[in-house]
């Protein structure tokens, strides 16, 4: 991008008429990579099946999609200062769509991991990017409202992943969860060359390569070892990739610490106890509520006898009731703070988890509809407060990189929740099954009952911590929210 009009300043567009073709154009490419962070939960049944593996290997097909994205999220600053907004936005969904084709083109569990991997790695920029080009574009008196709209996929992607990934595994091939974004992908990037303007390049820092090299084979050594703990929590593959993963997590927390300029990830924003606190409260709730969103498809396609489609269908009281309160907790965030909102999302949530604990496979599967609005309610009331707390307690001059390290720890959690339920199921399954009972369905139940007791415990925990949030003094520096991805 060399040309006179990339290197101009940007005029923010002056009516919704005119950013209406730009912003369709983000939209489309939005909303092809969201929903497929969600669609891929209920086919892991019939992946299961087909490439005849094991659940331990098969949840590698979420976790390592999700620490592809860590890995990248924190350098979509640098590149599009780099190369340029516009550019980077088009090469990751072109590296998503091919993604996408080789994931359908799988005939194993360990070849469908890797093409995830490449998913991830394109799809992991497109979030931060959208929002950043938005915000740029948008005029300053109507940028809110206009961020506002672009909530509206992450919150519709989510529930419809999984409606449209079990309606084309139970009617179609679970192959086309991935085809289906070869149309979009192709259909978004002909808009985004058509209709995004071109967006000045900055001046770009030295790029920190220590952090890239250190960051992911931390979070992944760390999954790997968790995952394999589901197998022996003394076997050489778990001790070895605890011992990988802790050693890079220090040197890289040593490593950012100690970089003067322009980190991976802006560690020092942990100094302030309202920041700490507050993340490691939505660390919480993203643990528990995408928790929820892995094992309950897997619950009810297994135990429950329910056909794919049939279990996406009831992501959808979650995700609703998430969207419906969403709005409700950002005004009264302006009046009342985080702490009450996320003390009543949490007490909601907790008991949400709880409820699920409690339903057996032969129960009606009406019985998740309560516990799963509950469980989007207490979200909707306290992720966006969450965020906005955590914006406003990073120390002012460094608010501006708060959103990319919140971004990219909401995908190593992801990766974590999912390779940790994974181990607890795994493991409380044959801890039953040696106490005498049947694996299926007895051993397998009991796992998954332990595993949502668990999620209750973390949720309580949080609930506590959440009781020491105070009201922090809104930071001089303005900086939209990160919206979280919802399911």
């Amino acid at each position: 991008m060399t040309s006179n009009q990339s290197d101009s300043p940007v005029i923010p567009f002056t009516s919704m008429r005119q950013l209406a073709g730009p912003l369709l154009a983000i939209v489309v490419g939005i909303f092809m990579v969201i929903l497929d962070s969600t669609a891929v939960n209920v086919a892991i049944p019939a992946l299961v099946k087909d490439f005849n593996s094991s659940l331990s290997a098969v949840q590698w097909t979420i976790t390592g999609y999700a620490l592809a994205q860590a890995a990248v999220i924190p350098l979509a600053g640098w590149v599009t200062d780099r190369f340029g907004a516009k550019r980077i936005f088009i090469v990751s969904l072109i590296l998503f769509t091919i993604g996408s084709v080789l994931c359908a083109m799988a005939t194993t569990a360990v070849q469908l991991i890797t093409f995830r991997v490449l998913q991830g790695l394109g799809g992991g920029m497109v979030t931060p990017i959208a929002f950043a080009m938005t915000y740029q574009l948008s005029p300053p008196e109507k940028a809110g409202s206009i961020m506002g709209l672009m909530g509206l996929p992450i919150l519709l992607a989510p529930a419809l992943g999984p409606i449209v990934a079990g309606y084309l595994v139970d009617y179609v091939k679970w192959e086309w969860i991935f085809l289906i974004n070869v149309p979009i992908g192709l259909v978004g990037v002909g808009l985004c060359m058509a209709l995004l303007p071109k967006l000045p390049k900055k001046a770009f820092a030295s790029l920190d390569l220590l952090g890239i090299l250190l960051g992911p084979l931390a979070f992944a050594g760390l999954s790997y070892g968790l995952s394999e703990g589901s197998t022996s929590w003394t076997s050489d593959k778990t001790i070895i990739g605890l011992a990988v993963g802790t050693l890079a997590l220090i040197l890289f927390v040593i490593v950012e610490l100690t970089r003067k300029k322009e980190p991976l990830l802006e560690l020092r924003v942990f100094r302030s106890p309202l920041f700490t606190k507050g993340i490691i409260v939505q660390w919480v709730l993203q643990f528990v509520m995408f928790g929820i969103i892995f094992t309950v498809p897997y619950f009810m396609q297994m135990l429950m006898g329910m056909s794919a489609f049939h279990a996406g269908m009831w992501t959808l009281p979650q995700a609703l009731m998430a969207g419906l309160f969403m709005p409700i907790g950002g005004r009264l965030y302006d009046k009342i703070g985080a702490r009450p909102l996320v003390l009543i999302g949490l007490t909601i949530v907790a008991v949400g988890a709880y409820l699920i604990s409690r339903i057996d496979p032969t129960d009606s599967a009406w019985t998740f509809l309560i516990p799963r609005a509950m469980l989007g309610m207490g979200m909707g009331l306290s992720f966006l407060a969450l965020n906005t707390h955590l914006i406003q307690s990073a120390p002012a001059n460094l608010v501006s990189r708060v959103t990319s390290l919140t971004s990219a720890a909401q995908q190593v959690v992801t990766s974590f929740a999912v390779a940790g339920l994974t181990t607890l199921i795994v493991s409380r399954t044959t801890h039953h099954a040696a106490e005498g009972e049947q694996v299926m369905p007895e051993a397998t139940t009991h796992a998954f009952h332990d595993a949502y007791l668990a999620l209750v415990g973390l949720a309580i925990f949080g609930l506590l911590l959440a009781v020491t949030l105070k009201r922090p003094q809104a930071s001089s520096v303005k900086s939209p929210a990160h919206a979280p991805e919802m399911g």
